[in-house]
């Protein structure tokens, strides 16, 4: 025991310490960031998957995968807050995520400096603190992700069933997530750079046929797993709505350069905000210092880094920044290596370039932490989570007056009609009311051109009645001759063109 303190003391201490700032700049202010949609529809069928057994494979309605929701659901007892908690599970598969980034480093590279240097590279490239921070499955895609990588790299070194078997576990676990784990499914087999044949050892056929029964094994687990979703009804609703994300597989032949060309620019803004660029300039020239020496790790880093991004480039309908947050820790580890300069003025150039690194990643992390909307985020980012409809800005305030409503009046029947009929409304205002069966919060689609009759019968009836909208929904002319009272207005994040989109709140008169 003591010689392994010996020898691990400052890996420890240090680690213990990327580990403090990484909790840190993930769970301060974890709630600053209004809830954002697909937040508020993950969280809502979490609350009814735990309130309905039945309901366990809810997801598999819209054609998602739950583990995410199952996970959540045991935090619903730890925190009050269902947005707390549900962005929490994310902090905690983030911090899973850099354990993986530091093993990672550490098995391709034998160097316990460069895995604390990748280490400490993810705890504060804001393109991970930002989405570690959202109660989104990207950020457990990216944790079962790095660990099928990192098992199925010591499967193929000392060709182990145990091995083989934890990457069918984290592979499965990948699958039960979102459906990119195809390209672990697919990647998988580039492990096989680092089995001990490739490096010169005589028995190659033997070698094959044992990693191939091993990947086996490994597929059958990992499938084995996925197939746990039959037991739900609307299984067939993955496949499916995959049509809705992606192009079919001759869209290459037909249009190879439409959208690839703009994606490209796209992945190329996100990573100049949220990487920040500086972060390209430290990858290549860590590539440069290990090519040398390590020339089949960078080969196969660099396979599950850009062969998703590309691949998503060319065939995504729908692309997000956060569609690609499972290749950033690869990017994380190129950089790591760019100590390896032993020339005195390169090593100053070096520590520049990290400083330059360390100085916008940390203002960027203070900002979504204290005041996002001044945060330097991609212009789709910005509009979906801070501009649009889809940022409920308001919403925890409207949930807060009405539950204060019924504190005043425990009898009294509340109904809310909201734009929608899933989404940011009606599901972010029910995640914070689940617990309080008066109040019933009733989505009338969208857009609203008159007050809805359901409301109207309810107002009669002598409840409490509410309409909560977005400014750009309600296509009422004059709501006050409709019987809309306003009690509040939520401004949302200013746009480009100076416009501000607004939440309405309105009593029913």
């Amino acid at each position: 025991m003591k010689k392994i303190w010996k020898e691990w003391k400052s890996v420890i201490i240090l680690g213990t310490l990327i580990v403090a700032v990484a909790l840190f700049l993930r769970i301060y202010n974890l709630t600053k960031l209004p809830v954002f949609a697909d937040e508020a529809i993950y969280i809502r069928w979490a609350q009814v998957m735990r309130a309905e057994a039945g309901l366990r494979f809810l997801p598999l309605s819209d054609g998602k995968q739950p583990l995410f929701m199952w996970s959540m659901i045991p935090l619903f007892k730890l925190f009050n807050d269902p947005l707390f908690a549900g962005r929490f599970l994310s902090v905690v598969t983030g911090i899973v995520t850099l354990l993986g980034v530091f093993s990672l480093t550490l098995i391709l590279f034998g160097s316990k400096k460069k895995a604390l240097l990748a280490s400490f590279i993810y705890v504060i490239i804001p393109f991970a603190v930002f989405f570690d921070r959202m109660a989104l499955v990207d950020s457990m895609l990216s944790m079962f992700g790095i660990w099928t990588l990192i098992f199925g790299i010591l499967t193929a070194k000392t060709l182990r069933l145990d091995f083989a078997m934890l990457t069918g576990f984290a592979l499965g676990g990948a699958l039960l997530t979102k459906s990119p784990a195809l390209f672990f499914v697919l990647l998988l087999p580039s492990c096989w750079l680092m089995s001990s044949w490739v490096n010169g050892k005589k028995q190659v056929l033997g070698d094959l046929l044992k990693l191939f029964l091993l990947i086996s094994v490994t597929y059958i687990i990992a499938y084995g797993m996925f197939n746990i979703l039959r037991l739900g009804p609307n299984f067939q609703m993955l496949t499916m709505r995959n049509y809705d994300y992606v192009y079919p597989y001759s869209h290459i032949l037909k249009e190879p350069f439409n959208p690839l060309t703009a994606h490209l620019k796209d992945i190329s803004d996100w990573l100049m905000r949220l990487g920040p660029g500086v972060i390209i300039i430290m990858a290549a020239i860590g590539i440069y210092q290990a090519f040398k020496n390590y020339k089949l790790q960078l080969l196969l880093l660099s396979c599950w880094f850009l062969i998703p991004i590309i691949a998503q480039a060319e065939y995504a309908k729908v692309f997000t920044a956060r569609y690609i947050l499972f290749t950033i820790p690869y990017l994380t580890i190129f950089a790591a290596n760019l100590w390896d300069f032993k020339k005195n003025i390169l090593k100053i150039i070096n520590y520049l370039v990290f400083a330059v690194f360390v100085i916008w990643s940390l203002y960027q992390n203070v900002l979504f932490a204290t005041n996002p909307e001044k945060a330097l985020l991609p212009r789709s980012e910005r509009s979906g989570y801070l501009e649009e409809w889809t940022a409920g800005t308001g919403i925890k305030e409207v949930a807060s007056y009405l539950r204060e409503e019924q504190n005043i009046n425990p009898q009294l029947e509340i109904v809310v009609g909201t734009e929608g009929s899933f989404g940011t409304l009606p599901d972010g205002l029910q995640i914070y009311l689940n617990d309080l069966p008066k109040i019933i919060v009733k989505g009338v689609g969208v857009p609203i051109k008159e007050v809805d009759k359901s409301l109207i019968e309810s107002k009669k009836f002598g409840n409490k009645t509410y309409l909560l909208v977005n400014n750009t929904r309600l296509l009422i002319p004059d709501p006050k001759s409709k019987g809309l009272e306003l009690i509040a207005i939520y401004p949302k994040a200013v746009q480009p063109d100076g416009f501000r989109e607004t939440l309405l709140f309105f009593e029913l008169k």
